[in-house]
């Protein structure tokens, strides 16, 4: 199986971007944009001045408990900036979802609760609601992490969309928000 297959079959289709977008991102945005794989990994992330967007990351089943996840994440650590990626909100149906989270959270990154995220699906139509996770050498305000957030889909997700689907994604402000201090509750707190 090659990369894009095992990405695909692990992700659901409204979080794939197309084979033709990665490619294009290897291709035309190789400064920023990066594959790490392995018989057992496909580790996909940008990295911009400030920060790292981890993309994708799939570690095999029958790598899981080796460690592999813990030496990805920590190889991206030592680059000595914040990390940031999208998680789906954990969801009784789907143990894996529940099981990402815990692996973040002992990995030591933070739920940005107070950023809203919700993107239409290009492939579903359906809207996609997702959470954003980050890790930090040192404290950094969330309002840094929704800036990032704000450039990785500006740079990453749009990049040319209407070319490899033929629509664009909406905009970046109709995506992002910051949340009322009522609408931010941290999924880490609630599934401890």
């Amino acid at each position: 199986m090659n990369w894009y297959e095992k990405l695909s079959q692990y992700f659901p289709i409204e979080e794939m971007k197309s084979r033709d977008h990665i490619e294009g991102l290897l291709e035309d945005r190789g400064d920023i944009y990066y594959k790490d794989e392995g018989p057992k990994h496909v580790l996909m992330y940008a990295e911009l001045d400030d920060f790292l967007f981890i993309d994708y990351i799939y570690v095999s089943k029958d790598a899981r408990g080796e460690g592999l996840g813990h030496k990805l994440i920590a190889k991206l650590k030592e680059k000595n900036k914040p990390i940031i990626l999208e998680v789906e909100p954990v969801d009784d149906s789907d143990q894996d979802t529940a099981k990402r989270l815990k692996f973040y959270q002992r990995e030591g990154f933070h739920h940005a609760s107070s950023i809203g995220y919700s993107r239409r699906s290009l492939a579903t139509n359906e809207v996609n609601h997702m959470e954003i996770l980050y890790w930090s050498p040192n404290d950094r305000p969330e309002s840094e992490i929704f800036s990032a957030m704000k450039e990785t889909y500006k740079h990453i997700h749009t990049y040319k969309d209407k070319e490899w689907y033929g629509r664009s994604y909406e905009d970046v402000k109709e995506v992002l928000k910051i949340r009322s201090e009522e609408e931010s509750n941290d999924i880490f707190d609630e599934k401890n």
